[in-house]
């Protein structure tokens, strides 16, 4: 399957930064029992490569499972090996691209102006991330666009439910979601529910909007 087919098809990919592996449980099934295809836990996240693999068990035939935050290809390997279907990364470090078209392991580099955006691309990175999208605002998005319009772009960072329909008017092919997706109180009770639910409504906003 090619993830980046997913990723333009679902136009979402959650992110989990900084969670425990039992409170990764929990959100987990929540997001993908809201629908959810493409979810991301960060590198930097104490016990990353665990929940990869418990997600890739849990999940598999319902959601495809990635690494965030991956800055060098030794990352990139450990990230794979642990089980991980597609790279996400805040930079673009061409040696890292290379490795996952080398392998076959879809990779959605970060970037922030037209020539890191454009080296990704021509690297070989068939989706680029745009980030930081909440410092650089939706106005950025849809400027950056109007030249760049060949080169799927998934907005990162700032979305909620009031302005994520602004992110895909403005040009974002996907958007990334992070806290949004996972309301406080329900990660720390364990409620899977709670997060289903508020996963179904961004769900249905990408569907609405695509």
């Amino acid at each position: 399957m090619n993830l980046t087919e997913v990723l333009l098809e679902s136009r979402l990919v959650a992110i989990v930064r900084g969670i425990s592996r039992e409170a990764a449980q929990a959100a987990g099934q929540g997001m993908t029992d809201g629908g959810i295809r493409l979810m991301e836990v960060t590198l930097n996240t104490p016990g990353a490569h665990d929940i990869i693999a418990d997600w890739r068990e849990r999940h598999e035939g319902k959601a495809y499972i990635g690494a965030g935050t991956v800055l060098n290809v030794q990352m990139a390997k450990e990230a794979v090996a642990a089980g991980a279907q597609f790279l996400v990364s805040p930079n673009v470090d061409l040696s890292v691209i290379e490795y996952a078209v080398e392998h076959g392991v879809e990779i959605w580099p970060g970037a922030m102006t037209p020539t890191e955006i454009v080296a990704a691309y021509e690297a070989g990175a068939k989706a680029v991330k745009l980030f930081p999208m909440a410092s650089m605002g939706i106005p950025y998005l849809r400027e950056i666009k109007a030249p760049l319009n060949h080169i799927p772009l998934l907005a990162t960072g700032g979305a909620t439910l009031d302005n994520i329909a602004d992110y895909y008017a403005a040009g974002a092919a996907a958007v990334g979601l992070g806290s949004a997706l996972l309301p406080r109180e329900a990660l720390a009770a364990g409620n899977d529910e709670q997060i289903a639910t508020c996963t179904r409504a961004f769900v249905e906003i990408a569907k609405i909007e695509g």
